[in-house]
């Protein structure tokens, strides 16, 4: 609610270039009252007297004969009408708005202040004025197009067109800052998802936008080249410490030791071998573009051993698998995400008196490959989900893996991440956690 209710950049200029647009609007209105009606009324009040003193002359002066005709064509070319006027006529004053006031003023200013000025007569519109003729009285209608101007809807129009200019004004300036904004909003989450985004033009834009985006590359390059120096460290050390762990397990079978000590011995031997292990994967180079797989037969032909190893350790699996799956990650890649995955549902997938119960599903929602490894284990804290996918960072105490060195998850990641894909975890509502692999389908 509270991100529908915060408007973006393209909102904000918009919105500003159309209360701009208001404030100019009122300030013109005032300024076109002050300075334009009086002239305005003044034309219209001339119009007016000007119809009127010629009809009055032409009547009077002209034969009595040739009056009929000369009223013709006034009603006919000038849409001029005389009528007689009486005192039951019915009128209907001029309009109350400043214009026409000033009108009104200007008219009984030249014609006499006992003119009479109205909008209608006997339910006939027009402007009527008062005439008299050697003291008969008479009513000469005018047609109201001489005193009218635009209207409301010709005003709407305009309001309309300077609302469509400022969209489009709004677009264009939108346009120039938002673009380069949504391309770095875009690279830093690629980012953020663990790839490696193309550079972002240092050559292009204002000032301000090309200095933003040569640290950007900056930061993306200087990433990249920590990244490279903490995998060769670790395949360092890794491959250093190889060598004196087998020496140490050599000399221990030569030693005469107390069974348990030697048990021991091994169990800390084997936990280092396992660090030693994923430091080694964590390090190796990305591969490149895999080929399209058959996830659905990669997963029948490779989990009933998966099954039968959960099985002799004392717990369950279960799996359910959609036909036809087909995504792009190598077949090795692939085993070794759903074998970490399923070895820690092994480890914390179980409570205190209750066998491992894992469940794998995999299906195809919105175009994209989902698998699933579900446990009913304590889960982890919903504050903790996004961190445990960190290289070294192990999860809470009850499911922390004492054998490990927190990079089996970053494992996982970075293995779906060159497939072009994403990890999710999230907490079961009736217990466990659920690890989805999601992967882009291929149809």
């Amino acid at each position: 609610m509270r991100k529908l209710l915060r408007p973006g950049l393209f909102a904000r200029s918009f919105l500003l270039l159309n209360l701009l647009m208001v404030a100019n609007l009122v300030i013109w209105s005032h300024a076109h009252r002050s300075m334009a009606i009086e002239p305005q009324a003044r034309e219209i009040a001339q119009q007016i007297v000007t119809a009127v003193n010629t009809t009055r002359a032409a009547l009077v002066y002209a034969a009595p004969i040739r009056r009929r005709y000369l009223l013709l064509d006034l009603a006919t070319n000038e849409d001029i009408r005389i009528v007689q006027r009486d005192l039951g006529d019915r009128t209907h004053p001029l309009p109350d708005t400043a214009l026409m006031q000033w009108v009104d003023r200007e008219v009984k200013r030249r014609l006499g202040a006992d003119t009479q000025i109205a909008w209608s007569v006997n339910d006939a519109p027009g402007i009527w004025v008062s005439l008299d003729i050697r003291n008969d009285n008479y009513w000469i209608k005018l047609d109201r197009s001489r005193a009218e101007r635009e209207t409301g809807s010709q005003w709407l129009g305009w309001f309309v067109a300077s609302l469509l200019l400022s969209l489009a004004g709004a677009a264009v300036i939108g346009g120039f800052v938002n673009r380069p904004l949504t391309r770095l909003i875009r690279a830093t989450r690629s980012l953020a998802r663990g790839q490696m985004p193309e550079a972002l033009p240092e050559n292009r834009g204002a000032d301000r936008i090309r200095d933003v985006y040569a640290a950007f590359n900056r930061m993306v390059r200087d990433l990249a080249q920590a990244d490279a120096d903490r995998s060769l460290m670790l395949a360092g050390l890794s491959h250093d410490l190889r060598t004196p762990v087998t020496r140490i397990r050599l000399e221990l079978e030569l030693l005469d030791l107390d069974p348990a000590a030697r048990a021991g011995i091994e169990s800390d031997l084997d936990q280092i071998r396992h660090i030693l292990k994923q430091a080694m994967d964590f390090a190796q180079p990305q591969p490149g573009t895999p080929e399209r797989l058959d996830i659905t037969q990669v997963l029948q032909e490779w989990l009933p051993h998966e099954r039968s190893v959960t099985e002799a350790l004392g717990g369950e699996l279960y799996h359910r698998l959609e036909p036809g799956l087909v995504a792009r990650i190598d077949p090795g890649d692939l085993r070794r995400c759903l074998a970490n995955l399923i070895d820690n549902a092994r480890k914390y997938g179980h409570g205190p008196r209750q066998a491992a119960q894992i469940d794998i599903m995999a299906n195809r929602q919105n175009g994209e490959v989902i698998i699933q490894v579900c446990d009913r284990g304590p889960g982890i804290p919903d504050d903790e989900l996004h961190s445990v996918l960190r290289p070294f960072v192990r999860g809470n105490r009850a499911r922390t893996d004492a054998e490990g060195a927190g990079l089996g998850m970053a494992i996982v990641q970075r293995l779906i991440q060159n497939a072009g894909g994403r990890i999710a975890l999230q907490n079961r509502a009736d217990g466990g956690l659920c690890v989805n692999v999601i992967l882009p389908g291929i149809a």
